[in-house]
């Protein structure tokens, strides 16, 4: 994958959480912990990062991540709560923050590489990464590879400043209103061919 491929990144977040990230900015696991806030983790997942670190950087959990395609598995398993879930749009120049650090599939994964961010770019398959789906029923090793590629991560160290988030996506007019309901300036439209 080439930098000229990422047009933005994303982050999954309740809506009830935007203001205070509009505030704060997008935070680490160990900075969010510090402040009231609405989780959609999966803890079995959390569990494996806690205590994962990144090669010659840091722990797993000092770093805000963010998505290349929000239209993966962690979104899948969130279907039910689209009503009040968005996908923050976070503009790509946070990819040359100084410290930031690229996975190549979701970073829980025993298989899991991290690289600096243009070696990381070369290591990501673009096709896997936005392909529609990840399903492959004749071969469940592929369907395993293949999901865990969707969640390709961005680990900026610390936190992702408001300043970079540039817009949302929401599933349904539900979720719009309620996002509007904020009152926050920041752009949001439905998008839901990104959510299931």
């Amino acid at each position: 994958m080439n930098r000229s491929d990422i047009t933005e990144l994303h982050f999954i977040t309740p809506i009830a959480n935007v203001a205070s990230i509009m505030e704060h900015g997008i935070l680490s696991k160990n900075l969010s912990s510090k402040l009231s806030h609405y989780s959609v983790a999966m803890q079995e997942i959390q569990d494996r990062r806690k205590n994962k670190k990144i090669p010659n950087a840091g722990e797993l959990h000092n770093y805000a991540n963010l998505y290349f395609n929000a239209h993966n598995a962690m979104l899948s398993k969130l279907r039910g709560r689209n009503n009040e879930i968005c996908i923050l749009r976070v503009e790509h120049k946070v990819l040359d923050l100084q410290g930031v650090i690229i996975a190549d599939q979701n970073a829980s994964s025993n298989y899991a590489r991290f690289y600096p961010v243009v070696d990381g770019l070369a290591a990501i398959d673009k096709n896997k990464l936005f392909a529609k789906y990840w399903t492959h029923p004749e071969n469940q090793y592929e369907e395993w590879a293949h999901k865990s590629i969707k969640c390709a991560e961005v680990f900026v160290p610390n936190k992702v400043e408001p300043k970079f988030i540039c817009g949302a996506y929401v599933a349904n007019h539900i979720a719009l209103a309620f996002f509007k309901k904020l009152d926050i300036g920041l752009t949001v439209c439905i998008k839901s061919d990104i959510f299931f």
